[in-house]
């Protein structure tokens, strides 16, 4: 290892943490630990910067105006998570998400602004009030990601970049330190990583990892995103929760992977169509308003679910988003498209698209997972001294749905609350006191039932894993095909070989994150948010082939 390895902390030292992830949860989470007077290392697997946060477009929610309410983002919230959310939660997220929004003001995120100099604010799906920040029109993630990474910087904080923490260190029934695999730099590029795993010793780790995006064939997340942290805590003994509401993107640029050399997806914000730009399948035909009343803004799962049965009437090819109207008074399309859409226009334009003269393929993807490892309301799990924020959390603030703009503010409000709790839990843990979370100890995985005869199971390969997960732990799911999952799964589980490098060990984590979504999807075998079940015949039937959800129209404008 390139870096010292640290003995747990002394009773008269001051708490030494481990952060895993930096975006916005695992930045803030340090941040706040430092401030705390605890001694902080920020682990990530890749650069500083390279979190989803970075690559968030929308914005992020918070009652900033008077003429809003607090109560009124709380119930906004408990609406869009179908009855799922934990209220205690949200009521923590929205009471203090302004607090945090001026945080991140003071440590330099500069979110757009009138020429007045007032904060512009937008209107999301499914709010009842503009109240949506952004910052460089869509590139909100970015802006607040580089000024976190800015001020940890000049905060004493400790970084180890490429290096993956492999596991939570666990003895006398607490997290005593971590395992991290660090990669060096190769030649042209190339990474190879070191020979063996190192120890860490540290009295608490915070998971903020992000989230599960690489499981499937088409995501907007990083290629970083394989799920470590939930992966982590379940091997530590935590609790996991709601990992069957996985959120879909409708509209993203899609990627023909690596080997193709085309690109990474992209997400296409839901602001393009709340701008006027319609969805048309592959002979130039709308048909968004034949599936729901609001047509292109109609919920985001009905948006996607649509997409895809679309795609599939067409060969799996990718529907069209048709921005070639939009312009304002006094501008073209393709100025109005630069303004509005900086971050947008530029992906577009870099794989050789004009979208302001031709329509541009569009897929949905895998965007957020809204389940995780189960916390209380300081990011505490059940394991003393293991804590977990951002989207690897289920905090209990989005339910079976997330809504829009909400998760940046998670990030936000319980990295900072775990931060701020870490070195309490420390002095009370070194003065003997009993660990204040008592989450139930998880059941042990039951036995999944064979693969069918005749199924080659054993070659297990990432791009194999995507398909399997999006042809059948997708937008639409049923019995057979999540039996057939779990048998698949299982398999790749059985015969996969001891880890050696940093990828082994994602994939290893991939496919036991799999594993429990598969299991968390078919214990839940009614339809509700995220989780669709078209074997579900109890619920409203829906004009799309295959669905059967009902949903009220939107009112109001997407703007952002």
């Amino acid at each position: 290892m390139t870096h010292p390895v640290a003995a747990r902390s002394c009773a008269d030292e001051p708490a030494h943490v481990v952060v895993a992830g930096s975006g916005i949860a695992g930045l803030t989470a340090a941040l706040h630990a430092a401030d705390k007077g605890c001694r902080v290392t920020l682990v990530t697997k890749n650069a500083r910067e390279e979190a989803n946060t970075r690559y968030a477009q929308g914005g992020i929610a918070a009652v900033m105006f008077e003429d809003d309410q607090v109560e009124s983002h709380a119930q906004d919230t408990l609406v869009a998570g179908a009855g799922l959310c934990d209220p205690d939660a949200v009521a923590v997220l929205t009471s203090e998400g302004p607090g945090r929004v001026r945080e991140l003001i003071a440590l330099g995120v500069a979110f757009d602004r009138s020429p007045e100099g007032v904060l512009r604010r937008g209107l999301e799906a499914a709010h009842s009030a503009p109240r949506v920040l952004h910052a460089g029109g869509d590139a909100t993630g970015a802006v607040i990601e580089a000024a976190l990474v800015a001020r940890v910087r000049q905060s004493g904080v400790a970084i180890l970049e490429h290096t993956l923490v492999v596991d939570a260190v666990i003895d006398g029934g607490r997290v005593t330190g971590v395992t991290v695999l660090q990669e060096r730099p190769g030649r042209e590029g190339r990474r190879s990583t070191s020979d063996a795993p190192g120890t860490i010793g540290c009295d608490a780790l915070v998971l903020a990892t992000g989230g599960v995006g690489e499981l499937y064939a088409h995501t907007t997340n990083p290629r970083i995103a394989t799920g470590d942290g939930i992966a982590i805590a379940r091997r530590a003994g935590a609790r996991v929760r709601d990992l069957e509401f996985v959120q879909f993107h409708p509209t993203v640029l899609p990627t023909c992977r690596a080997e193709a050399g085309v690109g990474e997806a992209f997400l296409v914000s839901e602001a393009v169509r709340g701008e006027g730009a319609v969805l048309r399948d592959r002979e130039g035909r709308r048909f968004m308003p034949d599936i729901h009343p609001d047509a292109e803004l109609a919920p985001r799962d009905i948006v996607a679910r649509a997409i895809a049965a679309q795609m599939r009437r067409q060969d799996g090819t990718p529907v069209l988003l048709d921005a070639t109207g939009l312009r304002s008074d006094d501008e073209t399309t393709s100025r109005f498209l630069a303004e509005r859409f900086p971050t947008i226009d530029a992906a577009v334009r870099a794989r050789g698209l004009d979208w302001s003269r031709t329509p541009i393929p569009v897929t949905p993807a895998a965007h957020y997972a809204m389940g995780g490892v189960e916390t209380d309301l300081w990011g505490r799990t059940g394991v003393p001294g293991l804590y977990a924020v951002g989207e690897v959390a289920r905090t209990g603030v989005h339910g079976a749905n997330r809504l829009a703009s909400n998760s940046l503010l998670e990030g936000a409000v319980f990295g900072a609350r775990a931060g701020e709790r870490i070195a309490a839990d420390t002095l009370g843990a070194r003065a003997g006191e009993p660990w204040p979370v008592d989450l139930p100890v998880p059941p042990r995985d039951a036995e999944l039932p064979a693969a069918p005869l005749g199924l080659d199971a054993d070659g297990f390969t990432r791009h194999g894993l995507q398909e399997l997960m999006w042809a059948h732990v997708g937008l639409v799911r049923d019995d057979a095909g999540l039996r057939h999952a779990a048998a698949v799964i299982d398999r790749w589980e059985r015969a996969l070989p001891a880890p050696q490098n940093l990828r082994d060990h994602e994939d290893a984590n991939l496919l036991l994150v799999a594993r429990e979504i598969v299991a968390a999807a078919r214990a839940r075998t009614r339809s509700v948010g995220a989780h669709f079940r078209r074997d579900d015949t109890e619920s409203p039937r829906h004009p799309i082939p295959g669905l059967r959800h009902g949903h009220a129209p939107l009112s109001g404008k997407v703007t952002a």
